[in-house]
Parts: structure tokens; sequence; C-alpha cells
């Protein structure tokens, strides 16, 4: 199972920093992060299913998917591109969108930002892969920037969650 450090994910100066151990070659957890295949396979969060409409792994290129609820209710999301460093760094500003890729508020809590740059390190040592993972809103206004703070906790949770089943993925290869 990937190791989490405890105390590593916090809220400071509007980022929230994760890290996250996995027993696996660092080519492999960069597979799983860049496969459209393999991203339906554990992208999202336990209990839910995951369509993947997109994955264009290049700058500018977009991942776009669906998460399906066990209560029927769909959230999309879709990240944008920004930089692409395989197998050691992605950066992607990621957001909320309907089914075609259009932005559009977050389905929880309005409130939240429209848009954050989120920026993936992969290290491998010893044929364990270390990811760190750090997400910061981008074009926020001060009420939005509030509402994250507020809510790191559960964005942290939301992340761990889909590490989890990424955990549990490589773990059956």
């Amino acid at each position: 199972m990937g190791a989490r450090n405890s105390g590593v994910a916090e809220s400071v100066d509007r980022e929230l920093v994760i890290t996250r151990i996995f027993n696996a070659p660092r080519d492999l957890v960069w597979k799983a992060f860049t496969d459209r295949d393999r991203m339906a396979k554990w992208w999202g969060m336990k209990g839910l299913t995951t369509r993947v409409l997109e994955l264009d792994l290049r700058p500018g290129g977009t991942f776009l998917y669906v998460m399906r609820m066990p209560d029927g209710r769909e959230m999309c999301g879709k990240w944008v591109y920004r930089e692409i460093v395989a197998p050691e760094l992605l950066v992607v500003v990621h957001f909320t969108t309907d089914e075609t890729g259009k932005p559009i508020p977050h389905p929880y809590d309005p409130n939240l930002p429209p848009e954050m740059l989120t920026t993936s390190r992969f290290r491998e040592h010893a044929g364990r892969t270390t990811l760190e993972l750090r997400s910061v809103p981008i074009n926020e206004t001060p009420a939005q920037r509030a509402a994250f703070n507020k809510l790191a906790g559960a964005m942290e949770e939301g992340f761990n969650n889909s590490l989890d089943l990424l955990d549990e993925y490589l773990a059956a290869l």
C-alpha cells in the first residue's frame, strides 16, 4: 500500500500539498496518470465509476472525464495540460465542467475557485515512486480563496481517496 505521510497535506499560502509513496516504479505510476484506459480504472473516488471522454497528453491537450455517483448523479472535470516532462512532471489546470468540457461552478460549492493549478512530481528511489502533488487556486476572487482554504481538508481527502485507488490499482498489476 502507498505510504501516507502524516501531516504532509496542508493548506499554506493557498496551496494544498500531498505526498504519497507507491510500491511501484516511476514509469508505471506515470503510465497510470497518462494513459486513458489506466486513468479510467482508478481516477475518482471509491464507489464511483469514471468514464474518460478524452485524454490528449500534450501541452494544451486535455483530460476530460465523467464520474458517476452510486445515486446516478454525474460530475465532470477537465484537465488542460500545461507542462509535461515524462516521466517526471505533470502540470495541469483543472476545473469542473459539463459533459462537453464547458466550465461550470463546482456542484457542491459554487464558491470554490473556478480553476486549480496542480503540479505533480514523480521521483523514483529503489523501485518505489514518491508522488508530490501541489495544488493552488488560480484566477480566484478573495471569497473563492476563502472557500478553498475552508475546504482544503475535504480536497485533501478527495485527492487521497483517488490516490488510494491508484495504490490498489498498482498493487493488482
